[in-house]
């Protein structure tokens, strides 16, 4: 069941916050293509799609083809929270336990060579002919 409703509020989310909304305009681009093909039985699908997207013209049915998906866009919608002045936020200390965690090294001396760290960065003093 929480998977479930984390899938719901996710797909709301991304439906109301991107581009995921035009998807919802898919049937109207199928509607739309039938109309197309009951006027030219010929038409193929890439063509219909070359006319309305590639090469967009204002014709008689110009209100349809503004309603198809990936036409027109629209601004997401954006949330702002605010948080009232008197809001506090108190931590009680008798839930908070200090970690008891062994001391690890920051590095081990063994595999440090030593000077080898400051001069990395220092010319090449031998040139090769």
């Amino acid at each position: 069941m929480k998977k479930l409703i984390s899938i719901i509020l996710l797909s709301l989310f991304l439906v109301c916050t991107t581009e995921l909304y035009q998807l919802l305009k898919i049937p109207t681009l199928v509607e739309h293509y039938f109309e197309h093909k009951e006027l030219n039985p010929e038409m193929s699908l890439v063509a219909f799609l070359k006319t309305h997207y590639q090469h967009p013209a204002k014709d008689g049915d110009y209100g349809k083809d503004q309603k198809l998906p990936f036409v027109m866009h629209s601004q997401p919608l954006v949330l702002v929270f605010t948080v009232n002045q008197n809001f506090n936020f108190e931590i009680k200390k008798d839930f908070l336990n200090p970690l008891k965690s062994p001391k690890i090294p920051s590095k081990d001396e063994d595999f440090c060579y030593k000077g080898f760290a400051g001069s990395v960065w220092e010319p090449p003093r031998i040139l090769f002919a």
